[in-house]
């Protein structure tokens, strides 16, 4: 079996089970350029929640002038290890992404969970589906912008320049429709708008202490979400 059989194929352990219904687990997804990772890293500032690393067999990357970090940003693995890791069945899940494996570990998550502190990750939403599937208490959270005009000018400040944004725009145009149609497509995302950072940074705190209850601030975020995929759809048309 190759590598991604392997992991089209991959299970959890009984032993990750365990470990993922006892932690207390927030998600963090949204489409690109939402603010996820910067409401992540607000949060980790705070002293009640705990990174979870994910392992990744890409290279470091530099973003806007800095590079990721082995340990802080990514785990960064070989193939080999990545293929021992499967095998040993030392993922909660992993993914095979254009030729490259993501992963989060059950060490990880144990940690957390040992420490007393709240897991947190950013993952795309296959991988929430993933981590649904073995607790229901797992809480997802959906970041989005507030606008589709805000979520173009977000966007566009990740690119160098007008050319390199219209050549990598249908892509993210086109990831951004299949994650929020399949998050509107389930009940169990908290839709989170990040219209002001700090406002934002504190409603997913709140929503990170809470039990996963839904309130009516969800149902409105809801409804925003659905506007931005129609925005979304139109330009694509």
């Amino acid at each position: 079996m190759n590598l991604e059989e392997s992991i089209a194929n991959y299970q959890p352990t009984a032993e990750a089970i365990a470990v993922v219904k006892q932690a207390k687990i927030v998600l963090l997804a949204g489409i690109a350029g939402a603010g996820k990772d910067t409401i992540k890293g607000r949060l980790l500032q705070r002293d009640d929640f705990h990174d979870i690393v994910s392992h990744t067999t890409r290279p470091p990357r530099s973003n806007n002038g800095i590079d990721e970090i082995d340990g802080i940003d990514y785990r960064f693995i070989d193939i080999t290890t990545a293929q021992a890791m499967i095998q040993n069945h030392e993922f909660i899940e992993v993914k095979f992404v254009h030729g490259t494996v993501y992963g989060t570990s059950v060490a990880a998550v144990r940690d957390a969970s040992d420490n007393g502190k709240i897991a947190i990750t950013d993952v795309d939403v296959q991988g929430v589906d993933e981590y649904k599937a073995i607790s229901s208490q797992v809480i997802a959270i959906f970041v989005l912008p507030p606008s589709y005009e805000a979520w173009l000018e977000r966007l566009h400040k990740r690119y160098a320049s007008d050319d390199e944004f219209s050549a990598a725009f249908p892509r993210r145009r086109e990831s951004a429709i299949k994650e929020l149609k399949r998050t509107l497509a389930v009940p169990y995302y908290h839709f989170l708008i990040n219209d002001d950072l700090e406002r934002a940074v504190q409603a997913a705190d709140e929503i990170a202490h809470q039990s996963d209850v839904f309130h009516r601030k969800d149902d409105e975020a809801r409804l925003v979400a659905r506007d931005l995929l129609q925005a979304i759809e139109q330009s694509a048309s």
